[in-house]
């Protein structure tokens, strides 16, 4: 963020999208009952919530 005239940089615009996205996702397979499918150490790993 440019503190000066306190404008978010498009990085930050993006990374503030990808979390927000992320948010949603864990969210709804929370609500779904469905696990989180990420990669972790090298493997597919199922994460229930």
């Amino acid at each position: 963020m440019n503190k000066k005239n306190g404008l978010l940089s498009l990085e930050d615009k993006a990374e503030q999208a990808m979390k927000q996205a992320i948010r949603k996702l864990v969210k709804e397979h929370k609500k779904s009952g469905l696990p989180l499918i990420i990669w972790e150490n090298g493997k597919v790993v199922k994460v229930k919530l």
